[in-house]
């Protein structure tokens, strides 16, 4: 099952909420046991501000090159049938779904390990970006698992070199590590 490759990735405009349905009917199949799911909900608090909503920006072709890569090692680490996930982009009020991750293998191990797998590295290497909007500010926010990883490369190769992509119309700075070849966003504010 591992080698069917049946993937679904969808980087979804502004204003285009993700239709839940749409992607279990995607990956269901009679011979699978398992569906795993992971849904990443606006929350409406964030240490003790009220959030009035999350904003989201993306290098969109980087982003399905990046998340296609991880569901290929996906692929090669569990038995799966299928892949599907959608983020957002732009605007997502409280209570609605900004990431969704949803995988059907035979087995329940396989399907919500790597459901928790691809979640993880999407937030640590996928080159989406993310503001919340608090009632009275607003920041730009680097995951702890982004910040993990570039502490890990930082340990642990020879050396990044940064990339300042002023042509994609926004603050995107690119760390490569030299060593790897692994490509992480950073946020120009944090370096």
């Amino acid at each position: 099952m591992a080698n069917e490759g049946k993937n679904l990735i969808e980087i979804l405009e502004e204003n285009n909420p993700i239709d839940i349905s749409k992607y279990m009917n995607y990956v269901h199949s009679q011979q699978c046991g398992a569906i795993a799911t992971f849904s990443g909900t606006t929350r409406d608090a964030f240490q003790g501000k009220t959030v009035v909503e999350l904003r989201y920006e993306a290098y969109v072709p980087m982003a399905v090159r990046c998340i296609e890569s991880i569901c290929s090692f996906a692929r090669s680490s569990w038995s799966l049938n299928a892949i599907a996930v959608a983020h957002r982009l732009g605007p997502v009020p409280v209570g609605e779904t900004s990431v969704l991750i949803v995988i059907s293998a035979v087995h329940r191990a396989d399907a919500l390990d790597a459901c928790k797998y691809v979640i993880d590295e999407i937030k640590a290497s996928v080159p989406i970006w993310k503001k919340e909007v608090y009632a009275n500010g607003e920041v730009w926010k680097e995951n702890s698992e982004f910040l993990e990883r570039r502490g890990e490369l930082k340990k642990g190769c020879c050396g990044m070199k940064m990339f300042d992509d002023q042509d994609l119309g926004f603050f995107a700075n690119f760390l490569v590590c030299s060593c790897t070849g692994i490509v992480m966003p950073s946020l120009l504010s944090s370096l």
